[in-house]
């Protein structure tokens, strides 16, 4: 293999590909990046065996071929090389070592063969459709924080998306909880989506989803099965297997009843309520909520430092309640809201209190209460 291309080139796929190398592998083959040249392009792939990102870059291909070389070593030298300049990628007639030459720069890598690289895309899609990328991006932002770092609840390390009626049109929905909070969020189910299975993706490839979707115009393609789903992202082919899981029935813990609504400023309360929490214990991060008449109150009270407390005005007409939350979940659905007010449904003390947007109905929360 002998090819030359642009560092910044190289430099942009390497950084697409290379984070989905593990640091420490006991397979040494997976701390390898699959390099291919042939026609005008190269083609790159990394992969953890759970997900799979090849990615194809233009280059001057003098001699097509195939290596694999260490994937964070190789996204090191390039990335220090420096701006503007072309980089040389050749490997030796035995194949066992590739050099990298830019400027006056040598390097020689160790290779090992093409062909003990994995192949994950093996396998047959039974659902495909095109979703544009501003899209995917929202149904992920809008529910990523609440995925589970439990690894004991594994099916709950990722989100949950399935196709639903909800008022009379197809939805894709987009579901995480970790079981404390919950976040929903829809969008217009696109065509060939319907009937698709009830799926998991876990939490570094939703992870890597989100870094990839740079260009919020692109139409993204996704194809899907029972084990395993596809999306292209430009020249970005990202591969993951599923969460074999199942997901429990979210419908069941959104509360119906909630009768008791307070309307209050999105920006001023998450910055009432990151100020009071300022006193908090990290573990606990409880802020009390007093609510009255048109008036709410946070307060916070840590026996360790002190206690703070703060007014806020709110859109409120029911009979006075208390009720707790942890703080960092609170800031966590606020910085999610796009309109100007949020609304809490509450119901009372001891129940989960539905948090929704008013700038649409396409995402709703649910928080569970703390005692305080």
């Amino acid at each position: 293999m002998r090819i030359t291309l642009e560092r910044s080139n190289l430099l942009k796929s390497l950084n697409h590909v290379h984070r989905v190398v593990e640091r420490r592998n006991t397979i040494p083959i997976l701390s390898n990046v699959l390099l291919r040249a042939e026609g005008a392009n190269l083609d790159m792939k990394a992969t953890d065996l759970d997900l799979e990102i090849t990615e194809a870059t233009p280059a001057m291909v003098e001699q097509a071929g195939s290596t694999t070389v260490p994937a964070h070593l190789l996204y090191e030298i390039v990335r220090k090389l420096s701006d503007g300049s072309e980089v040389l990628l050749s490997t030796n007639p035995d194949g066992g070592s590739m050099t990298v030459q830019s400027g006056r720069s040598k390097f020689s890598l160790q290779c090992l063969p093409e062909a003990d690289f994995p192949d994950l895309t093996a396998g047959s899609f039974s659902h495909s459709f095109k979703l544009k990328a501003s899209e995917l991006k929202m149904l992920i932002e809008r529910t990523q924080f609440a995925i589970s770092t439990e690894e004991t609840r594994y099916y709950l390390n990722g989100i949950f998306f399935q196709t639903i009626e909800a008022g009379g049109d197809l939805k894709l929905r987009a579901v995480a909880t970790d079981g404390h909070r919950l976040a929903r969020a829809d969008v217009d189910a696109p065509s060939g989506s319907e009937g698709m299975p009830g799926i998991i993706i876990p939490r570094k490839a939703v992870g890597e989803l989100q870094k990839l979707i740079e260009n919020p115009e692109l139409i993204i393609t996704i194809e899907l099965s029972d084990a395993k789903m596809r999306f292209t992202i430009g020249s970005v082919v990202i591969t993951t297997k599923l969460i074999d899981g199942t997901f429990p029935d979210y419908q069941r813990v959104i509360p119906t009843g909630n009768d008791k609504e307070m309307r209050v400023d999105c920006g001023s309360f998450a910055k009432a309520v990151d100020r009071v929490s300022t006193i908090s214990s990290e573990r606990g991060r409880a802020v009390k909520l007093t609510l009255s008449e048109g008036h709410l109150i946070l307060a916070v009270n840590n026996p360790d430092s002190g206690s703070a407390t703060e007014e806020v005005a709110v859109g409120y007409d029911n009979e006075p309640m208390e009720i707790g939350f942890n703080a960092k979940y609170l800031l966590d659905i606020t910085s999610q809201l796009s309109g100007d007010d949020a609304i809490f449904l509450l119901a009372d003390a001891g129940s989960p209190t539905l948090i929704r947007d008013t700038a649409g109905e396409d995402a709703l929360y649910v928080l569970m209460p703390m005692r305080v």
